[in-house]
């Protein structure tokens, strides 16, 4: 039987929430397994003729973990990936794939993992390096991923405030995660870290009750400003926003903002280079159905 998942985007690290807090956008990525197509990887749309075709491809890796972790044999697969989620922009687009992997093996092998979701989202951090964006892809809506002692995650999902009007600003140019990552401080100051956690408990409020907050819950002081400094025309946009009295913050580790709409729109627009994609939060995430 032929299945086809969608997952939506995600933006992680929302201002203080950092490797924590993530919402869920109608951006999606369509993915189709197909057991009796010829066996191979097409990718369409973004990353078409750049991601790998072959098992290499993250979505056939996370199909693979599912079937190693309940150990069953992958059958032969056509997997189709139509993807509309920008690379390397901050929206998600790796957890995205990592998650279709997932749910397509979950339902094809007959696993039952997704009736306990926090063995997906285990699974989803392991190819990750973290569950947050995941989280998101999952559930939809406002996520909270957090972490034991011992490295095992869960997520919390939480219901936005309807008036949320979120828009993303994605430039031309990318920023690797994993130079944002080497470019955060190996330190934290005791006050900034205490002035983020507070930041942090009002964006939950902010996302789900009093939208009219975020332009103070979205300040930090940990992972912004490092993220920022790689991109010069997104620092540039940024400020203007702020200045503006926009709510924004960096879109997981960028170069795209997150921005949240408000009356009238926005004073300033992002100018040549940006694209402005207004999008509604998802309230629902990852999904399979029989493909017709």
């Amino acid at each position: 039987m032929r299945l086809l998942a969608t997952v939506p985007a995600t933006v992680a690290n929302l201002g203080p929430g950092f490797d924590a807090l993530a919402l869920a956008l109608d951006l999606r990525n369509d993915v189709e397994a197909d057991p009796d197509g010829p066996p191979g990887v097409r990718v369409l749309g973004a990353g078409a003729g750049e991601l790998p075709e072959d098992g290499s491809n993250l979505v056939v890796t996370a199909m693979r973990l599912v079937a190693d972790e309940v150990g069953r044999a992958l059958p032969p697969l056509a997997v189709r990936c139509r993807n509309r989620i920008p690379l390397e922009r901050g929206l998600g687009s790796s957890a995205a794939a990592a998650v279709a992997g997932l749910v397509l093996a979950d339902r094809l092998l007959g696993a039952g993992l997704a009736a306990r979701g926090t063995d997906l989202l285990g699974l989803a951090a392991r190819l990750e390096g973290h569950a947050d964006n995941a989280a998101a892809a999952l559930m939809g809506g406002v996520t909270i991923a957090t972490s034991d002692e011992g490295g095992a995650w869960s997520a919390v999902r939480l219901d936005p405030h309807p008036g949320l009007r979120p828009v993303v600003l994605v430039p031309d140019h990318r920023t690797s995660t994993a130079a944002a990552r080497r470019a955060l401080p190996r330190q934290v100051p005791f006050t900034d870290a205490a002035f983020t956690a507070g930041r942090a408990a009002l964006l939950v409020h902010a996302l789900t009750e009093r939208p009219d907050l975020l332009g103070t819950a979205l300040e930090e002081r940990i992972h912004q400003g490092a993220r920022l400094a790689l991109a010069p025309a997104t620092l540039a946009v940024f400020e203007r926003l702020r200045s503006d009295g926009v709510p924004v913050c960096v879109a997981g580790s960028g170069p795209s903002l997150l921005a949240f709409e408000p009356d009238g729109g926005l004073r300033t627009p992002p100018g040549e280079g940006w694209r402005a994609l207004r999008l509604s939060v998802a309230s629902t995430g990852a999904g399979v159905e029989p493909d017709r």
